[in-house]
């Protein structure tokens, strides 16, 4: 198994750099034909999902299908998908940024009440209570 950068995904979904395109392309799915995997941690889907947002300005319904189609990928393995599932729907159907409802869930797996915040856009998410 071989772990991928948030450059590398970034490259591969958006082409904007040719050069480093081709290689993310030649990389990724030269791996597909093959039984090997590559590694993509919870902070590199959160820097993911944050580049899409602020650095080339993807709206919501243009994000979550690639970041499904991802998470549904067999080449791909992850820290923990199911807990990325949660937070990829919560962050469908809430505000917050897709790092925010990751926090949630990840606290209330390891059995916290909530997560204390100072963001009162998660004041409705159940896994948060605003100070």
């Amino acid at each position: 198994m071989i772990g991928l950068d948030t450059n590398v995904l970034v490259r591969y979904l958006t082409q904007d750099d040719p050069a480093q395109a081709r290689k993310a392309v030649r990389t990724i799915e030269g791996r597909a034909s093959q039984d090997s995997a590559f590694f993509i941690t919870a902070v590199v889907m959160c820097e993911l999902l944050w580049v899409l947002e602020s650095a080339y300005g993807y709206a919501l319904a243009q994000i979550v299908p690639v970041v499904e189609q991802i998470l549904r990928t067999r080449q791909f393995q992850f820290e923990d998908r199911d807990l990325l599932w949660q937070a990829l729907t919560d962050y469908r159907t809430g505000n917050g940024d897709f790092s925010d409802h990751l926090i949630g869930r990840i606290g209330a797996r390891a059995d916290c009440q909530h997560t204390l915040t100072f963001d009162r856009s998660l004041k409705r998410c159940a896994n948060f209570e605003v100070l």
